[in-house]
């Protein structure tokens, strides 16, 4: 038994049923993440509007230990990168931000975490399907290799054998389009949840930027008034 051959028997011994119990598992994992993802979103996101008007009281009377503090216990991205800037405000700006983007690194990457899996099985089960759907294909027309005349029987019952085995084929290939279908049920929730995420991924990183950038703000400005009061020091000294 030559390549071709082994491979179209392995085929037609096992059918297309494990690529579409495949696809049925991939589909449940698919919603799996999709909630997994949906919950820790709605859980770190935050309100950054209330975040930010926080802040800012907390900064403006001089208690950025304190705002630290708080914002290191909040659940949400945008707080927690803010605190990591104001664990080193007296470092200067450039540290501060250092550690921003770090701690802003870390966050995107558990953020980022299993959307991968979506967007993979979005461009991919319709392809999956395809393949059911070929396999599906070649047991039908072994069906019918095996049905056309010459395979034994009179020309009358041979005509009707034949008939039988026509009509079987196009059973047989009916059934077989079914993966392809199933493949393209599953890649578009896929890549409509995918675009839903990452949308929201896009949505918690402009919070984060927000309380970034407020937190460069006081800590630019409490360094010029440091310098301000170091000059007149020396001019009046």
């Amino acid at each position: 038994m030559d390549t071709v051959e082994a491979i179209k028997q392995l085929f037609l011994d096992t059918g297309t049923s494990w690529v579409l119990w495949l696809l049925f598992a991939l589909s449940i994992a698919s919603v799996a993440v999709t909630i997994e993802r949906w919950l820790l979103y709605r859980r770190v996101e935050g309100h950054t509007p209330s975040l930010a008007a926080t802040l800012h009281q907390k900064l403006r009377a001089d208690q950025a230990a304190d705002a630290a503090t708080e914002l290191g216990k909040s659940p949400t991205v945008a707080a927690r990168v803010a605190a990591a800037g104001l664990q080193l405000r007296d470092r200067g700006a450039d540290a501060v931000d250092k550690a921003m983007h770090s701690r802003l690194a870390l966050e995107r990457e558990d953020l980022d975490r299993k959307l991968a899996f979506l967007g993979t099985l979005g461009n991919n089960a319709p392809f999956l399907g395809l393949f059911g759907t070929v396999i599906g294909v070649i047991q039908a027309f072994e069906e019918l290799g095996h049905g056309a005349a010459g395979h034994g029987g009179t020309s009358g019952t041979g005509g009707a054998a034949g008939h039988v085995a026509s009509a079987a084929v196009m059973s047989a290939i009916a059934e077989a389009l079914v993966a392809t279908a199933v493949g393209i049920a599953i890649a578009l929730p896929a890549v409509a949840a995918y675009n839903y995420l990452q949308r929201r991924v896009a949505s918690i990183l402009a919070g984060t930027e927000a309380l970034s950038n407020l937190v460069l703000a006081y800590v630019a400005d409490e360094q010029r008034s440091l310098r301000s009061e170091h000059t007149e020091g020396a001019k009046t000294a």
